[in-house]
C-alpha cells in the first residue's frame, strides 16, 4: 500500500489561503513619465534649479534692453556688493528654515552685533579685536536663547523669534542712545572693524572682502549641509522630527545648535555690515529680517523644512539685486522692484507647494 501524496495537500489551515494564488514575480509600474512629470522630479531633486533659471534670465532679459551699462563688470560686481550682506544673513535664515522653523530676529541680533562692537571699542576702550569677539559672541547668545525656547519650551519659533526681535531691537536703540560712530573715527582708531569694506580690482571689477566672505560661507555651509552627517540631520529635523527622533538624531541639541550658528552668523554679517557702511549706526540693516526671508523664498527652500539649497538661496539673493539694479538703470519707478519681487515671492511658494504635491 503506497503512501498518501501529503507534499500536494496544505498541511495547516493558512497554507489553503495560498493554494490558488499568483505565482507571477512581483513587478513594478514602469511606465515612461511625461516631461511635465520628469521636469517635477527634476526639480524636487534639485531645489536650487528654479533660482538659477530665473536669475539666468533675469540677466539676459535686462543685458538685453540695457546692454553694457548692465553688462559690464563694475555693474554685475556691485550687484555682489549689494547682496553680501542679504546674503551672509540670509545663510543664517537657510539653517532656521530648514529645520521647518523662521527667525524674524536676523537683522536685530545682526545690528546689535555690530553696535556692541562699536560701542565696546570707543565707550570702553577695548581692543578692536576683543570687541569682535564679544559681538560675535553677543550674536551667539541671542541665537541661543531662541534655539532653547524652541528647543526646550516647544514654543513656535514664530512668537519665540519675533519676541526676539522687539527685545533686541529696543536693547539696541537703549544701549547705543541712538548715537552713530561716524567712518573717520572707526578708520583712524579701528580699521579692523572696517575690514570688509576693504576690496581689491581685478579689471573693473571691484570685490569686497564681504563678498568673498559671503561666497566662502556659502561654499562652507553647502558642504556642510551637503556631505556631512551634521548636515543630514539638519535636512531630517526639518523634513520630520518625530522620524529623526527615533532614527537617534538628537532633535532639542540639533534645534539649539542650528539657532545659536544663525546668531553668530548674524553676528558675523553685522561686523561685515561696519565694513559696507562705513559707520556703525543702529538703524541700519532694518529690513535685513524681511530680504534673508525673500532671498530664502525665492531661492526655493521650503518653509516647511527639509527641503532647499543654500546655493538657491544665494541665487535668491541675487535675482533681488539684478531686479533692483536693472530697474533703476532703466529709471523706473522703485516701487516696481517690490512689485516684482512679491509676484516672485508668491510664485515661488506656489512651485514649491506643487513640487511637494506631485514628487513628495
Amino acid at each position: 500500500m503506497g503512501e498518501p501524496n501529503t507534499a500536494a495537500q496544505p498541511s495547516q489551515e493558512f497554507e489553503k489561503v495560498l493554494a490558488n494564488s499568483s505565482t507571477e514575480v512581483a513587478s513594478f509600474d514602469t511606465h515612461d513619465k511625461t516631461p511635465l512629470q520628469k521636469l517635477q522630479h527634476f526639480l524636487h531633486s534639485s531645489p536650487a534649479a528654479v533660482p538659477l533659471i530665473v536669475l539666468v534670465l533675469s540677466l539676459a532679459v535686462f543685458g538685453a534692453i540695457l546692454g553694457g551699462k548692465f553688462f559690464s563688470a563694475f555693474s554685475l560686481t556691485l550687484i555682489l556688493q549689494q547682496v553680501a550682506i542679504v546674503g551672509i544673513v540670509g545663510a543664517a535664515q537657510t539653517l532656521v528654515v530648514m529645520t521647518a522653523g523662521i527667525d524674524l530676529s536676523v537683522g536685530a541680533m545682526m545690528v546689535l552685533s555690530s553696535v556692541i562692537m562699536g560701542q565696546f571699542t570707543f565707550r570702553y576702550g577695548l581692543p578692536p579685536t576683543l570687541s569682535v569677539l564679544c559681538g560675535l559672541g553677543v550674536g551667539a547668545l541671542c541665537g541661543f536663547i531662541n534655539g532653547t525656547l524652541v528647543a526646550r519650551m516647544k514654543l513656535p519659533p514664530f512668537i519665540v523669534t519675533l519676541g526676539m526681535w522687539q527685545i533686541v531691537l529696543a536693547s539696541n536703540f537703549l544701549y547705543s542712545a541712538n548715537e552713530t560712530i561716524r567712518a573717520q573715527d572707526i578708520s583712524a582708531n579701528a580699521p579692523i572693524l572696517q575690514f570688509f569694506g576693504q576690496n581689491i580690482r581685478i579689471g573693473n571689477a571691484v570685490f569686497t572682502y564681504g563678498v568673498i566672505a559671503m561666497v566662502l560661507l556659502v561654499c562652507l555651509l553647502w558642504y556642510v549641509l551637503n556631505r556631512t552627517a551634521w548636515g543630514r540631520y539638519v535636512y531630517a529635523v526639518g523634513d520630520d522630527p518625530e522620524a529623526a527622533k527615533l532614527a537617534g538624531v538628537n532633535v532639542k541639541r540639533m534645534l539649539v545648535v542650528v539657532y545659536t550658528l544663525s546668531g553668530l552668523i548674524c553676528a558675523f554679517a553685522g561686523w561685515t555690515l561696519i565694513g559696507r557702511i562705513g559707520s556703525v549706526s543702529p538703524t541700519a540693516g532694518q529690513f535685513a529680517n524681511i530680504e534673508s526671508i525673500t532671498a530664502v523664498v525665492i531661492g526655493g527652500i521650503s518653509l516647511f523644512g527639509g527641503r532647499g539649497s543654500i546655493l538657491g538661496m544665494l541665487f535668491g539673493a541675487l535675482i533681488v539685486g539684478v531686479f533692483s539694479l536693472g530697474l533703476r538703470l532703466m529709471g523706473t519707478d522703485p516701487q516696481w522692484t517690490y512689485l516684482l519681487i512679491g509676484l516672485l515671492i508668491i510664485t515661488a511658494v506656489a512651485i514649491d507647494q506643487w513640487i511637494r504635491k506631485v514628487a513628495g
